[in-house]
This record gives structure tokens, sequence and C-alpha cells, in this order.
């Protein structure tokens, strides 16, 4: 297939990769737009690891408030003051905020979780397993399958709690980590989400039951 200035533009719109990255990568793919993409997110990937070492002390501070009910702040963090205060980064900052509003998420990443929450919650995992098995199984057979489903439930359990884990909710189809790493590979430099904190009225009080996150939410998809 040829590769065409309309592929070349449609595929940097795709992944924030530059003109000739995208060129090289479409010849590679043949022209094949997802492979193309496939191909520039797996280069962008270990160019990443390489930078993810280097020291983030700069950054931006994201806000968000939504209908004066909910609030988030977030600090993110690049390695440059320039880069901090570019459009792209205050777009991700505040995109980042908008998204902690709408899925509510406890920790930035699986490794800010405490070991105890996780031994507690896989506890709790595994007899739900081992209660969903068949009472004619032999008991080495149940812990067997109970562990492989726990394994399973963990990772979702992850991703409703850890920032980074969550699909981002302006794209479904990537997580907040993919997005987070676009537009690191877009900047060209090492960008971290280092804390945040969510505030809702009321929260914690016994209330009428309000869903102002899907408010939140339904609201980023129309923008």
């Amino acid at each position: 297939m040829k590769v065409t200035a309309k592929l070349v533009k449609e595929l940097r719109e795709r992944t924030g990769a530059g003109m000739m990255d995208c060129k090289k990568a479409l010849v590679e793919a043949d022209g094949d737009l997802e492979k193309a993409e496939k191909i520039l997110k797996e280069k962008g990937q270990a160019t990443l690891d390489k930078k993810a070492g280097r020291i983030a002390a700069e950054g931006i501070i994201g806000s968000y408030i939504h209908n004066n009910k909910i609030g988030v702040i977030v600090e993110i963090n690049t390695e440059t003051d320039f880069s901090a205060n570019t459009d792209d980064m205050k777009e991700f900052a505040k995109n980042i905020a908008m998204h902690i509003a709408a899925s509510n998420p406890k920790y930035v990443s699986e490794d800010a979780v405490d070991q105890k929450e996780i031994d507690e919650q896989r506890e709790i995992l595994i007899h739900q397993a081992l209660n969903e098995a068949n009472d004619n199984m032999p008991e080495d057979k149940k812990k067997m399958i109970a562990e492989k489903k726990v394994e399973g439930r963990l990772k979702k359990y992850f991703k409703d709690i850890c920032l980074l884990d969550q699909p981002y909710v302006k794209d479904p189809e990537i997580t907040v980590e993919t997005y987070l790493r676009n537009i690191a590979a877009k900047i060209g430099e090492n960008i971290k989400i280092r804390r945040f904190q969510r505030f809702e009225v009321g929260e914690g009080l016994e209330k009428k039951s309000e869903d102002f996150a899907k408010e939140v939410e339904e609201q980023m998809k129309n923008i």
C-alpha cells in the first residue's frame, strides 16, 4: 500500500510522534495504520523505559472542580520547567484531574497500595472463589482453580483503585498509563503523576445519594 500524506497525518494525530517517524513506521507496516501505530508504541516504550530513571523534579499542578461538588488537585512532574508550561502538559494535567473526579481512584499505581490491603483483598477473593467451586471437586484442585481466579480478579481490583490501571475516561480503549506514555513520548521527557487529592461535598456524611462522578464522566466524553 502506498504511504500517503493523509496516512502520515492520521498516524501523527493518533500517536503524537514526529512526521518522519510516522512515515518510517508506515513504510515498515506496508501502509497498515494499526500495525504502524503498534510499531511506534513499541519503539516509544523502549525510549520511555530509558528515560524512566531520569529525575522529574519540575512540574505542574492540575485542578478541576465539577459543579462546586467535586474538586481535584493533582501534581504532575516533568524534567524541565519548559515542558511543564507547554499547552500539552496543561491539557494533560487538567484531563487527569477530570479523570480522577470521574473515576475516584485511591492510589496512583499498584506500587502505592499497602501490602496489608493487598493480602486482605487476596484472602477475600480466595474465599469467594473456593465457595464457587463444585463440592465434589478435590480440595487441591479447588485451591488451584481459586488461585487462578484470584489473579484475574486482583487485576480488576487494581483497575478499580489505581489511577494508572484505569481505562482513561475520555478514551476507554487505553489506560491512563498509556495516555501518560503517549504524552511523554510527544514531549520527549520523563513524566510522572506524583500525587493527587479528591474532595467531594459531604463525603463520609449520611446524605442523599447523587452520582456526581457519573456526571463528570459524561461531561468528559462530550469534550
